[in-house]
């Protein structure tokens, strides 16, 4: 490349002793001192130029400006003309002239050049004093650039600027589309991803998204391009046309105005979208991530863990989104939520599956596992225009009880789990600390193949073996290598200890389940769970949804705890003749939803049970009160309203439950004969129906009989009726209304 891109290869990364830092465009100078050494001395230049005496700025522009003297001069300065084959020289550059010298080109003095310039602003003199140095800039460029498309561009520029010293105009950039050329942006990409995935973290988890999303945005606004015969060389399938309209642009836009400061300057970030994005991201990772590694003892101790850890976990699900067809974060309709906020700048993988030469590691960062949405899912702005349904909760209410309860992905990884944990709970917190992994891995006929993945793939068949004696060990051996099948894998210290091998296929909208498994010393730990939660995942992904696998005896249980059953949901017509049919077992099916974040929904419900756990002792707080007894009877007072005495009407509210309608609960009237709701006890109440507390006792029981009787033993219908009979009945004795 150019002075401006000297010591800095196409598509090169900065990483800095400080961590990632960005890196400025240009070299600048011919030390090669560096990218922001060139910008910083051009800078140096312009201000020692312009705190030069009027007469050397004079001087300065005369030889770029056109004759104003008297006739038909159509002199534009001797070096006005397009660059000579060859560049000039440094002392040729450095030659000092005069207003009284004659001009090269048309032998009036340079004063006639300048005589328009006698009444203008020292502020004007100093833009068009830029300008000419940004000229000579470009000047040297295009001399030094070897690349075809990138010295056109160079010119070009070189030519506008020349322009505008000549008319004493703005550099304006003539083209057909102006910025921003593709909607939504890169940034806005990138924010709608913290968004989309990680909205629900706690805000230190979130913070450190934020930054991480921040420092990559700042690498892709500093990034060097390749040129497009590059770029040509080595995706020679590649939309060519499309790229280099994009490169010119980055040129013109971004690039060139780091370093040429009277040229307006757009960050990449901002006025380019997934296109460009597309075009680098898989080049910039590697090259990002291995500069990481090489100079990881350089790092400070504190972004070491943040770079070579979390960072490219970060990429990795990026990435998946980045070349995603189906991602919402591209998506114009896509507004963040007012609580996730926008990433604040300083500044103004691939949906696939993995073969032998290379692995995909699936929710690297459990912790950074967000809430898996369709596009055609309701987005967090679209709440607040849902209709608001009678005894919902008031968000504000609900924001004002997350703020107070521990929240569930903050609690300290410990191996001492509660007897009530999920059953993954245990795997979620080894995969988050790094214990255990997570890998899709196959076969293949047409790649170099890869010794750790072929080790992972004879540990799979072994475990499949020992676990599933019943199976055929040859089987299991040409299913395990077949490159139809792939094989979600376990790891644990370097090690296989358990997988589920399927077979998709995306025509039918369904994938076989062929095998599944973990090694005897390694199960009871909640790892069958997360497999297939991860497994789950990596289908919805794939915009597959439908799980089917023949289980036998010994596997039912499993499969049934994991949401699968005998009600197929795939018609037979889809299935039949496609998937392998085994003897003695059971087909099951699994229906997936595309809404339900799998390996993070366990998290998901915790806390919502913990909200409602605190709803409930704060309204529990609000009834629970004492009242004084009533002494106006021992003041000689016979009879008093029943609403007077303290505390009835917080009972009276109580009682204001609806009776059931048929179109809320069809056939219910068929069955229950004698219905009975709070809403007729109240109206019984206040008509003095109630002449023994034995009439009211009755009704209240009939209530948990009837709700009992319509609702199966297992709803939470009829485990509400136990609960609120056990409180009812330890009211009354407490009131002493009958015996303990």
């Amino acid at each position: 490349m150019s002075e401006p891109l000297a010591g800095i290869q196409q598509g090169s990364p900065a990483i800095g002793a400080a961590g990632l830092v960005p890196a400025a465009p240009g070299a600048g100078g011919t030390e090669g001192s560096g990218a922001a050494g060139g910008s910083a001395r051009i800078a140096v230049k312009k201000a020692q130029l312009r705190s030069s005496p009027r007469p050397k700025k004079l001087e300065k522009l005369g030889v770029y400006s056109s004759c104003k003297a008297e006739g038909a001069c159509k002199c534009n300065g001797w070096k006005s003309q397009n660059p000579p084959p060859t560049p000039p020289r440094t002392d040729q550059q450095s030659n000092a002239v005069n207003l009284q010298e004659p001009c090269r080109s048309c032998s009036h003095t340079l004063g006639d050049h300048v005589t328009h310039l006698e009444n203008v602003s020292e502020e004007e003199m100093n833009r068009l004093l830029g300008i000419v140095l940004d000229v000579e800039y470009l000047y040297t460029c295009v001399h030094k650039e070897e690349d075809a498309d990138t010295k056109q561009v160079y010119f070009s520029l070189f030519k506008l600027l020349r322009k505008s010293i000549l008319q004493m105009g703005k550099p304006m950039l003539e083209a057909s589309e102006s910025p921003p050329f593709e909607k939504p942006s890169i940034e806005q990409g990138v924010n709608n991803f913290v968004q989309y995935k990680f909205s629900h973290l706690p805000s230190k988890e979130r913070q450190t998204i934020m930054e991480l999303a921040k420092m990559f945005l700042n690498q892709i606004n500093y990034w060097q391009l390749e040129t497009p015969s590059q770029r040509r060389q080595r995706v020679p399938n590649d939309d060519a046309v499309g790229y280099k309209s994009n490169y010119t642009r980055w040129l013109c836009y971004c690039n060139v105005p780091q370093f040429c400061d009277s040229l307006p300057r757009y960050e990449t970030t901002q006025i380019f979208g997934r296109t460009l994005l597309r075009s680098v991201f898989t080049v910039m990772r590697k090259q990002l991530l291995e500069q990481a590694r090489q100079e990881k003892d350089k790092l400070p101790p504190e972004k070491r863990t943040l770079i070579l850890t979390h960072f490219p976990k970060f990429l990795s699900m990026l990435e998946e989104e980045v070349y995603s067809h189906s991602s919402p974060i591209w998506s114009q309709d896509f507004l963040a939520a007012a609580s996730g906020g926008q990433i604040p700048m300083h500044t103004a993988g691939i949906n696939r599956t993995c073969t032998d030469d290379e692995y995909l590691p699936l929710c690297p960062y459990d912790l950074l596992v967000g809430e898996k949405r369709k596009p055609s899912d309701p987005l967090p702005h679209e709440e607040n225009k849902r209709p608001r349904v009678v005894g919902d909760i008031p968000m504000d209410l609900i924001n004002e009880v997350m703020a107070t309860i521990t929240d569930p992905a903050a609690i300290p990884e410990t191996s001492l789990l509660s007897a009530h944990s999920a059953r993954d709970e245990a795997a979620r917190l080894e995969e988050r600390r790094g214990v255990i992994e997570f890998h899709v891995i196959g076969n293949s006929l047409n790649q170099k193949p890869n010794k750790r993945i072929l080790m992972w793939l004879v540990g799979l068949q072994n475990v499949f073996s020992h676990q599933l004696p019943r199976m055929p060990k040859e089987y299991i051996t040409r299913l395990v290598f077949d490159p139809k099948h792939k094989t979600l894998s376990l790891i644990k210290d370097g090690r296989v200890i358990g997988g589920i091998c399927f077979r998709m296929f995306p025509s039918q909208g369904f994938t076989e389940i062929v095998f599944c498994a973990v090694t005897s010393n390694e199960q009871v730990k909640g790892y069958g769970t997360h497999l297939m939660n991860h497994l789950k995942e990596y289908h919805i992904k794939h915009e597959i949804l439908n799980f089917l696998t023949y289980a036998d005896e010994y596997a039912i249980g499993y499969f049934k705890k994991q949401g699968f059953s005998k009600d197929i949901k795939v018609p037979k017509a889809k299935y039949v003749g496609y998937i392998k049919d085994y003897e003695g077992a059971t087909l099951m099916g699994c229906e997936l939803n595309p809404s339900i974040p799998y390996t993070e929904f366990s998290v998901i419900i915790k806390k919502q049970k913990e909200i409602i756990k605190k709803l409930i002792e704060r309204k529990q707080a609000q009834i629970r009160k004492v009242y004084p007894g009533l002494s106006c009877f021992k003041e000689g007072v016979r009879q008093i309203p029943i609403e007077s005495i303290p505390g009835i009407r917080t009972f009276l509210t109580l009682l204001t439950l609806q009776r059931i309608f048929k179109t809320e609960a069809p056939g219910y009237y068929q069955v229950i004969r004698f219905p009975m709701d709070l809403k007729t006890m109240s109206e019984r109440l206040k008509s003095r129906y109630y002449t023994t507390r034995k009439l009211f006792m009755a009704d209240m029981q009939r209530i948990f009989t009837n709700c009992r009787e319509y609702n199966p033993p297992e709803s939470e219908y009829y485990k509400c009726a136990n609960l609120l009979e056990k409180f009812f009945y330890t009211k009354i004795k407490e009131a002493g209304l009958i015996e303990k």
